[in-house]
């Protein structure tokens, strides 16, 4: 298994540079997560570090060996692709065997890694079954199978669910959480658009957005501690609200009167500089707390709710036309409130704050 290290990599086709200033350091035994909006160039640094695309600037090191010009086949990388591209005339024990064949591996070497992976995966039943007598999250742990056999350095998962149905998703999930569980020293890079698995499965996140990295570390990290609006919204779903207001009483806890009435605490340190600081308070839905008193950050009316039996998701009218609607989720179930104006408090030590969309944590 390998270290890797990204230094200043860039990517550019032609005049246009859609990746820059990548600098990344991921660790033997890490499942680094690369997660992003469309187009935020995800895969294109996955295949970049797998040698499918070309590095046009910066260095890319596995194992303290600069590998920009080498090709793929020797880089000790296996793919696993959102397609499970397997060979459907061929059994599981020969799709998974296939590569080792090439390579002109013994007999005795390729059973004996096919079986292994194969009790990893637990398809031992499946070796001679072809692919299309199995289900899809069958047919992607053949396609995780193949890589396993070839014992790379680094594996390197390009959205290998998104074919998937929702229950088969989160099976597979699961699954390939175990995997790395049963393979502590694997070094994995996954890229999703999914942030359940990003969170569930990440040793760290790498959040990226306008061609570089927006923030990386663990997933609580970036869920508690993010560096700024971008990754405050596109971490956590429903999104985290945002809401304007201006500090009115500065120290070791920050007092915000926000432009809809309503004030609140944060737990966050300002100086005599800071007063008068035009802010956006950022609170996520599930730390809304619905109150009774006048203390309260938000009051609105109930515009649309969703009662999903352990939690009722309340979605309140927004305040301007074009507006992004105030999101609140509420423990149990909360019918009535559909129609009502409701007031919103939350802890101080969950509120966040942001100016020029960098928190206040990180200025």
């Amino acid at each position: 298994m390998a270290d890797l290290k990204l230094t200043d990599v860039e990517k550019a086709y032609g005049e246009v540079k859609v990746l820059s200033d990548i600098n990344l350091d991921i660790k033997k035994g890490e499942l680094i997560v690369f997660v992003g909006p469309s187009g935020c160039g995800k895969s294109t640094l996955l295949r970049m570090i797998a040698g499918l695309e070309k590095i046009t600037g910066g260095t890319l090191e596995i194992d303290d060996m600069v590998v920009n010009d080498i090709p793929p086949s020797q880089r000790g990388i296996a793919m696993v692709f959102q397609s499970y591209a397997l060979y459907p005339h061929m059994t599981v024990r020969d799709n998974m065997s296939f590569a080792l064949k090439i390579a002109k591996k013994s007999k005795a070497e390729i059973d004996e890694a096919v079986e292994r992976a194969a009790e990893i995966l637990q398809l031992g039943p499946y070796l001679d079954r072809l692919p299309k007598a199995l289900s899809g999250g069958q047919r992607q742990r053949v396609a995780i199978g193949r890589s396993i056999v070839r014992d790379p350095k680094v594996y390197l998962f390009d959205e290998p669910l998104s074919n998937l149905d929702a229950a088969l998703r989160v099976a597979t999930r699961i699954e390939i959480a175990k995997l790395k569980e049963s393979m502590p020293n694997s070094t994995m890079i996954y890229v999703t658009h999914d942030q359940v698995e990003a969170m569930t499965l990440a040793t760290r996140i790498v959040v990226l957005a306008g061609g570089g990295i927006a923030q990386v570390g663990t997933p609580l990290e970036l869920y508690e501690r993010p560096n700024g609006e971008f990754v405050a919204q596109f971490i956590g779903s429903p999104a985290m609200n945002l809401l304007a207001g201006e500090v009115v009483q500065t120290g070791q806890q920050t007092r915000i009167r926000l432009d809809g009435g309503g004030t609140a605490l944060a737990n966050i340190p300002t100086t005599d500089a800071d007063q008068g600081l035009k802010v956006n308070l950022g609170v996520r839905p599930e730390d809304l707390i619905a109150t009774d008193g006048d203390d309260y950050l938000y009051q609105g009316e109930v515009d649309l709710l969703e009662a999903l039996g352990e939690l009722t998701v309340l979605y309140f009218k927004p305040e301007s036309p074009g507006a992004p609607p105030i999101l609140a989720k509420l423990g149990g179930i909360h019918t009535d409130l559909k129609g009502r104006s409701v007031k919103l408090k939350a802890d101080p030590s969950k509120i966040h704050l942001f100016h020029n969309k960098i928190s206040l944590l990180y200025r």
